[in-house]
């Protein structure tokens, strides 16, 4: 009875869809701008996804092999990466890149914005969920047994076909999940994100500006959109996670 409870709770949230707000707009104070910030959203933030894949699953895989003292080190920076609230970091983005540092002068030289554009809206995206997608990934890789890619190494497999043949098929569920962990933070994120690219606005910037401008009317459509596009994939490879764990 407790944990029915519990799970009520829990999901009492979503029936603030049902509450009447007012004959829902589309569009808000700016004609087209829902359509453009689910546009934004999923085409920029596809990108940052890639970028943490593309990053995370070597330096996911070095930490789940390494035992060394120096693993403690970039365990610290890992975790701070992670821990870092969403507002400090967007704040720290915005002067660490800006024009006044010898990197930001750069970047803004060989024509790389570092503020208001698609870079900096990818660039705060991956820093805000690349420490996540990198957790997950870990933990997924290493409780692959080292035996077996040991034996795959003696079988004479390279070290990139063992970890095809051998490591990502016995992880590729937490990876899985490790990526859809990684899209709902990197999708999600508003803190750091308004402050370095304001524009183009995503969806969470855009239902900020839709609540400002012109009430909740103007939020719940997109509202609805950005929870249909955040939850369904994680929420599935979850399930399937903890069905394989429970049947194990």
């Amino acid at each position: 009875m407790a944990m029915a409870a519990f799970a009520v709770a829990l999901i009492y949230p979503l029936a603030g869809l049902l509450v009447p707000v007012g004959r829902w707009d589309w569009n808000g104070s700016v004609p087209g701008a829902t359509a453009e910030s689910v546009r934004v959203s999923i085409v920029l933030t596809t990108l940052a996804l890639a970028v943490d894949v593309i990053i995370g699953t070597p330096v996911a895989w070095w930490m789940a092999r390494r035992h060394g003292p120096d693993r403690v080190v970039y365990d610290a920076i890992l975790l701070l990466q992670v821990l870092m609230p969403p507002i400090a970091l967007g704040i720290l983005l915005s002067l660490s890149f800006g024009p006044t540092t010898a990197i930001g002068a750069w970047l803004m030289k060989v024509g790389v914005p570092t503020s208001n554009s698609a870079t900096a809206f990818v660039a705060t995206q991956v820093y805000a969920s690349i420490g996540y997608y990198v957790v997950a990934a870990r933990a997924a890789l290493a409780a692959v047994p080292r035996q077996l890619e040991q034996t795959a190494g003696l079988l004479g497999l390279p070290p990139w076909r063992v970890f095809w043949r051998v490591t990502f098929p016995l992880a590729r569920l937490g990876i899985a999940a490790a990526v859809s962990l990684a899209w709902v933070r990197a999708l999600g994120e508003f803190g750091a994100v308004v402050i370095t690219a304001y524009y183009p606005s995503g969806m969470p910037v855009q239902m900020w500006v839709n609540l400002q401008d012109a009430g909740l009317p103007a939020v719940m459509p997109l509202l609805i959109i950005f929870l249909l596009t955040a939850l369904p994939l994680p929420w599935l490879i979850h399930l399937m996670a903890q069905n394989r764990a429970a049947r194990a």
